[in-house]
């Protein structure tokens, strides 16, 4: 009795981590061609792993055909994959899912056929596998995510103490820059006064640096060129004549019509 009772208790424990696990995964990714099988839905695998999935609610793809969500980001599906460990008498099958880093999420009950057609027996096994999804009731739920952060405080007093502290040495950069600059400004205004003195007892030069007029004279402009303008020909409608077809040839006529 209190084996029965334990192993009971095992399995609602089991079957209830399993469930928080698949539900954080909102699509079953079903691959048309399994790795331990040579052909393309061999024995009609891929078919029913994807039907059974949708029976139990799950929402199940082929690879060929995700979604454009799934397609951003697989790590929204699991990838279902069957193990078979058959042998020359008894097909054995299970079903693994595996996330999109390949890590094992779930993993089925081995089931079993003794039937010779492999498309029966592969069908009964893999139904006898997916027992192990019974009691599971799957909702999509998807994972939580921490965004809380805690509050930043500023304070600005250990700032204004510092400021308090080398408060003698700022003003004496300060001071050091207003001269810096007092005496590049006396340096320009010598470098551009128009008059340069120097008077020692020794040497006294004068000289005088105002600018001189120039001797240099605009040129003169070119003469202007007198354009003649023929006389344009006035034509009298009088004096032309205008060919007119014949039979043998033109004849001209005036503006009357006269030959």
């Amino acid at each position: 009795m209190k084996k029965t009772i334990f192993t009971l208790f095992f399995l609602g424990v089991f079957v209830s981590s399993a469930q928080a696990q698949l539900n954080e995964y909102k699509y079953i990714i079903v691959p048309k061609k399994f790795e331990d099988f040579k052909r393309e839905n061999q024995y009609l695998t891929s078919t029913l792993v994807k039907h059974l999935f949708v029976e139990r609610g799950f929402n199940a793809v082929y690879e060929d055909a995700l979604p454009d969500e799934l397609f951003n980001d697989r790590c929204l599906g699991l990838i279902a994959e069957i193990k078979d460990e058959s042998s020359m008498f008894v097909t054995k099958a299970s079903l693994v899912l595996r996330d999109c880093k390949t890590q094992e999420v779930f993993s089925t009950q081995q089931g079993s056929s003794k039937e010779k057609d492999f498309k029966i027996s592969y069908g009964e096994a893999l139904r006898e596998a997916f027992r192990s999804f019974d009691g599971i009731d799957y909702s999509y739920t998807p994972k939580s995510v921490n965004t809380t952060t805690e509050p930043v405080t500023v304070s600005f007093k250990n700032d204004v103490k510092q400021l308090e502290e080398n408060k003698p040495e700022a003003e004496s950069v300060t001071e050091k820059v207003e001269n810096v600059a007092e005496e590049t400004m006396t340096a320009e205004v010598k470098k551009e006064a128009v008059v340069e003195q120097q008077a020692t007892p020794e040497e006294q030069s004068y000289k005088n640096k105002t600018p001189e007029p120039s001797d240099i004279k605009k040129a003169a402009p070119p003469p202007a060129v007198e354009t003649t303008e023929e006389p344009v020909m006035e034509v009298e409608m009088s004096d032309v004549l205008y060919a007119q077809p014949i039979a043998n040839g033109f004849q001209l006529v005036d503006s009357s019509a006269r030959v």
